[in-house]
């Protein structure tokens, strides 16, 4: 979506100077929303939502891990979840951008681990949350990043709050995600 806002940026700068510009700005952000809206309906079924899911329901959050794994389990990665320290309500913003953050680490390893099982560690902290999402996957066999933009979105969520992310591959194989998001003291 970020890619859109830039490409759209570029054509209202050049709308009236250069019509060849502005219809090649145009032309980009079509074929860039179009590509995202393809890669929101695989995620949606890989995550198999449900087709029943009313807008109404209450935005999913940490509370929400269980179903999640069971859903990433059912598209072929077991899933662990643990949860240590005192659970608590978190602000609003900061469970749905944890819930997120898991969501896009778990998709992440589905799409790029092959083979593997995952798991997610949920710390509660006196004023913070720590989420470590981990893998034991092979990854992509040529080392080259899958191209998406999950940990760039990852990146936007844990910085909104004033948090740290990390990314990279495990010490002992596989990928690992941990970020840290202040939850203010309760």
């Amino acid at each position: 979506m970020s890619v859109i806002v830039l490409q759209a940026q570029a054509g209202r700068r050049v709308v009236d100077s250069d019509p060849a510009a502005t219809d090649g700005a145009l032309a980009a952000i079509e074929s860039t929303g179009r590509g995202a809206m393809a890669e929101l309906r695989r995620l949606l079924d890989v995550l198999h939502l449900d087709e029943e899911t009313d807008d109404l329901e209450p935005r999913p959050g940490l509370a929400s891990l269980p179903v999640l794994a069971e859903r990433v389990g059912s598209a072929g990665m077991p899933v662990t979840v643990a949860v240590e320290g005192c659970e608590r309500p978190l602000p609003a913003g900061v469970d749905l951008s944890a819930y997120r953050i898991v969501q896009e680490a778990l998709t992440n390893a589905l799409r790029h681990a092959g083979r593997a099982t995952a798991s997610v560690g949920v710390t509660y902290g006196p004023d913070t949350i720590e989420l470590r999402i981990t893998d034991d996957g092979t990854g992509n066999p040529d080392g080259q990043a899958g191209g998406g933009h999950g940990l760039v979105g990852m990146r936007e969520r844990v910085r909104l709050f004033g948090g740290t992310l990390e990314a990279g591959p495990a010490p002992t194989g596989g990928f690992c995600v941990r970020a840290v998001l202040p939850t203010g003291a309760t």
